[in-house]
C-alpha cells in the first residue's frame, strides 16, 4: 500500500468500514509511514472533537415528532404478497 491508497481509505478505517485484510494493510502502512500516521492522528482527533461537539445537540421533541410524521407520510405503504 502506498500513501495515496492509505489516504483514500483513512476515513473508512476510522469509521471501521474496512475488511479485516484492509485494516491490516492500513495499520501496517501507518506503522511504517510517519507522514500518514501524522495525518491519521490529526483526522482521528478531528473526528473525535466533531463527535464530542455534536452529540450533545438534541432536536426539540416537537421537531423530532414532526420529522417522524413527515417520514412516515412520505414512505410507501408496505406491500403484501
Amino acid at each position: 500500500m502506498d500513501c495515496d491508497d492509505c489516504v483514500e481509505r483513512l476515513y473508512a478505517f476510522l469509521d471501521t468500514e474496512l475488511t479485516k485484510a484492509e485494516i491490516i494493510e492500513v495499520r501496517s502502512h501507518l506503522e511504517g509511514c510517519d507522514d500518514c500516521d501524522d495525518n491519521f492522528l490529526f483526522e482521528a482527533r478531528f473526528l473525535q472533537q466533531l463527535r464530542d461537539c455534536c452529540t450533545s445537540d438534541v432536536a426539540p421533541a416537537e421537531l423530532r415528532q414532526r420529522v417522524i410524521l413527515k417520514l412516515r407520510a412520505a414512505s410507501p405503504p408496505p406491500t403484501t404478497t
